[in-house]
């Protein structure tokens, strides 16, 4: 099916809409338009209102991107999971206990059913035992905060917000989930032969979809779930980016994938070509929600999330909680679990921070000094070189500095927009696995990437807001190990230098931190050090002209017209 403009939506239903007995078409999106457009099921017919909690009709867009090749496709059915017994028993102060233990903070809307309890070991989520084999394989023992109360959410049907710091194992909490949940369908088919739903056949949508902001982070979340799934038969997960070969990734979605994992917008080239639908989509997962929203996704996501069956469970994961996710989750979560884990967005405590004003042309040569220095310290004391991030502001520089520790001997490579694709995945392989130990990077690595062992962060350039310089520096002390972030600064950094200081203040008196997050915040914190700089600027001034006036004022009756020197003055000086 050719894609429809949204402009041209109302005048070109033609045969992707179906209206009501009564000639009225169904809300096209009730909380944002008074406009109305009829609602489409995968199989053609109208889409009858559900009485369960995966009920999203009104947010239904006519571009049917859930034609698949069938012509009816039943509506999925769900898995009735249980904890185990231990975990039923537990009493509500017990649980409680468990919550104030692991630091989560958990709320439901009124009237909702409460959260399932949080569940601190594998074995009592009651998982599949192939899933239980591969995370036991992938070295897993015990559930993070984030997981131990997020899975159970995930794993009993509910809609989830889940917010957690960077590094606090998201990626699996979503993705074990995710797995049992596809699998019990895929499985359903073939062993107790359900005839609710079909077997994948070519041509087939996903049944679960995962969406990420970066490249990079789509291959990371794709390698995760395939880790999660290696022991499952037949099981397919397909990763679905810019900057690779679209023709290989509509081969292998056309064949009948499981899992998908994609950026937003390499999704939408897929549909509006034909190459996969999203009728059989159970289980959607936004992934660094906050971060596609920054990139300027919000249109794309907002198309899949309009195009979803009538039926399915949708989990929204972010590192920061503005006031644009919370617009988000009201629009196509349905009565979520909203899940909070320790201090979101701000500086962890086991992350050392070091300010140090720098001049703008001195800044290369500073580094070099550090990083030689700190080479030299590893060697002596025959400790490897910890893996290193240096940040930068312009891709151009980025370059220019890779090079610059190049010629010093020091093992560093580039990554940034600017690179292909198959240059990002080998920058990003040498720097996990060797031989390089420094990534000189852009923003394009200050979220979601996990790289384990990461010692030292150095933002050669600060960000321009709090809350990107909090990412950032999240790409070391994960996992509850410790590190070190040093940032060069100049005077035009003075605003961002003075909320660091604030925020390890903060953190050193045990206090929480607190700032806004998200687009407008960040608007509003740019234009207040951009008034904060004229403030300073024009009081330099004002000082400067008070002083010439005060002191001229003091001193006039010292200035005859004897003192005042012409031109050759300074000769007549020799003539005593």
């Amino acid at each position: 099916m050719s894609y429809v403009p949204p402009h041209l939506r109302n005048f070109s239903a033609g045969k992707t809409t179906t209206l009501n007995s009564d000639g009225a078409a169904a809300d096209y999106f009730s909380s944002k338009l008074s406009s109305h457009q009829s609602r489409i099921h995968c199989n053609g017919e109208l889409d009858k209102s559900s009485s369960n909690g995966y009920s999203n009709s009104s947010r239904r867009s006519s571009v049917n991107y859930s034609t698949a090749s069938r012509t009816a496709i039943p509506d999925p059915e769900f898995p009735q999971w249980k904890p185990s017994e231990r975990v039923l028993r537990l009493k509500s102060e017990q649980i409680e206990e468990i919550r104030l233990r692991l630091n989560v903070d958990v709320n439901v809307a009124p009237g909702s059913s409460s959260a399932p309890a949080p569940i601190e070991s594998f074995p009592d989520m009651c998982l599949h035992p192939s899933i239980m084999k591969d995370i036991e394989k992938h070295g897993y023992t015990a559930p993070t905060s984030i997981q131990a109360q997020s899975m159970p959410v995930a794993l009993s049907g509910r809609d989830l917000l889940g917010c957690a710091e960077t590094g606090s194992g998201k990626t699996a909490a979503f993705s074990i989930p995710m797995i049992q949940v596809a699998n019990f369908i895929s499985m359903s088919y073939c062993e107790s032969h359900c005839l609710a739903q079909q077997p994948l056949q070519r041509g087939d949508g996903p049944l679960a979809l995962v969406l990420a902001p970066t490249r990079e982070l789509a291959q990371q979340i794709e390698k995760e779930v395939t880790a999660f799934s290696l022991s499952l038969d037949s099981f397919k997960t397909a990763i679905v980016v810019g900057g690779t070969n679209i023709s290989e990734q509509r081969s292998e979605l056309r064949a009948g994938v499981h899992i998908v994992v994609a950026t937003p917008g390499r999704l939408i080239d897929h549909l509006q070509q034909g190459n996969t639908s999203l009728c059989r989509i159970s289980f959607v997962v936004l992934d660094e929600a906050d971060r596609m929203l920054d990139m300027g996704f919000e249109p794309q996501i907002r198309e899949v999330m309009r195009n979803l069956p009538e039926k399915h469970q949708t989990l929204l994961f972010s590192a920061t909680m503005p006031t644009e996710i919370e617009a988000l989750a009201q629009d196509y979560l349905t009565n979520p679990v909203r899940i909070k884990v320790g201090k979101v967005s701000s500086p962890t405590a086991n992350v050392s921070q070091i300010l140090e004003k720098v001049p703008e042309n001195d800044k290369i040569d500073r580094l070099l000094d550090l990083l030689v220095e700190e080479a030299a310290q590893s060697e002596r004391s025959g400790h490897p070189f910890p893996l290193t991030i240096v940040f930068v502001e312009r891709k151009t520089k980025c370059d220019e500095v890779a090079e610059a520790l190049t010629q010093q001997g020091l093992l560093a490579t580039a990554l940034h927009g600017g690179r292909s694709q198959s240059e990002r995945e080998a920058a990003l392989r040498d720097f996990r696995h060797g031989p390089i130990n420094i990534l000189v990077a852009t923003d394009v690595a200050s979220r979601g990437l996990d790289v384990t062992g990461v010692g030292h962060v150095i933002n050669l350039d600060l960000p321009k807001t709090m809350e990107d310089y909090v990412h950032r520096i999240g790409r070391t002390g994960r996992a509850g190990s410790t590190g070190r972030a040093t940032s060069f600064y100049t005077d035009r950094d003075m605003y961002l230098v003075a909320q660091i200081r604030r925020a390890i203040a903060d953190i050193g008196s045990g206090n929480d931190v607190t700032f806004a997050m998200g687009k407008t915040a960040r608007r509003k914190e740019r234009e207040a050090a951009a008034a904060e700089k004229e403030a300073r600027s024009t009081l330099s001034k004002l000082s400067l002209v008070e002083s010439a006036v005060n002191v001229e004022d003091k001193y006039r009756h010292m200035i005859t017209p004897a003192m005042i020197k012409k031109e050759g003055a300074a000769d007549d000086a020799w003539d005593d």
